[in-house]
């Protein structure tokens, strides 16, 4: 049988190399059969302390033998009142005694005195500085910084001062432009009130001359009404103020144009302080 075994390598004698290989081979059967995992792949160990927690059983039974004990407490209690009036003991005589009294008082009252000579200290302190002599420094320089100054001191509030008045004045100006107007037909009713009232008085006179001399009268009845006719609308022509419309419509527009110029010098004015303000900014 030995001459039919085959081995790979070359050898002298088969029979010995037939024996050589089956150990070698039965040798690393036996290593395949008795290997060891390098990777343990077992379930973990389970400890009963984990899972059984004796110490928080005991607690809780502890819990509630002191519940229970509390609860056959207050039921004796109960039952003690129910079978007697029961009691109440709520006095208590005890005075508060404290050891530190003193002491505290007088941190306290050395704490007030230190405020106080602070404060007196704080009061009684006389400034490094004079008050007085820092305003007039103040002042002095404000003065200096008056005459170096391009505009003058608060020129934005005379500007708007200078405005206002000047709307004023248009607006005055224009009610007096108005007043004329309405104010020829009350002169018209004066004139006719006064026309009425000459011609009463000059009716008046003829009649006191007609009474007075009745003689005069019968020899020239005739020159006396016509004098006194011939006087009255004279004299009523004369008193009828016919020249105020005149003067006054002459007067209006030397007023509209006086009004006009200095509507146009203000508004001139203020162009040139504004052109100034902005020659400043820039």
């Amino acid at each position: 049988m030995h001459r039919s075994y085959n081995s790979i390598l070359p050898t002298h004698n088969k029979l010995l190399q037939k024996r050589w290989d089956d150990t070698y081979y039965n040798e690393h059967r036996r290593k395949v059969a008795t290997v060891v995992p390098m990777v343990d792949t077992r379930a973990p160990p389970t400890y009963m302390h984990l899972h059984l927690k004796l110490k928080k059983l005991q607690l809780e039974e502890e819990r509630l033998a002191t519940i229970e004990r509390d609860n056959r407490i207050l039921l004796e209690k109960m039952s003690y009142i129910m079978r007697t009036r029961g009691r109440v003991d709520n006095k208590n005589n005890y005075e508060y005694k404290s050891l530190n009294r003193e002491k505290r008082q007088r941190e306290l009252l050395r704490v007030t005195k230190e405020n106080q000579q602070i404060l007196s200290r704080i009061t009684n302190r006389k400034p490094d500085y004079s008050h007085k002599k820092l305003l007039d420094d103040w002042d002095e320089n404000q003065k200096f910084m008056d005459n170096i100054s391009h505009f003058p001191k608060d020129w934005w509030i005379q500007q708007r001062q200078e405005s206002k008045a000047q709307k004023e004045r248009e607006t005055q100006s224009a009610e007096k432009n108005d007043e004329p107007r309405s104010g020829k037909g009350k002169k018209k009713k004066t004139d006719s009130a006064q026309q009425n009232k000459e011609s009463d008085t000059d009716r008046e006179n003829q009649a006191t001359p007609e009474k007075d001399e009745g003689k005069s009268q019968e020899k020239s009845p005739s020159k006396s009404p016509d004098k006194s006719r011939s006087k009255s609308p004279e004299k009523s022509k004369s008193k009828s103020p016919s020249k105020s419309p005149d003067k006054s419509q002459s007067k209006s527009p030397e007023k509209e144009t006086q009004d006009q110029n200095k509507s146009k010098d203000d508004d001139d004015e203020h162009e040139e302080k504004t052109k100034e303000q902005e020659n400043v900014k820039g």
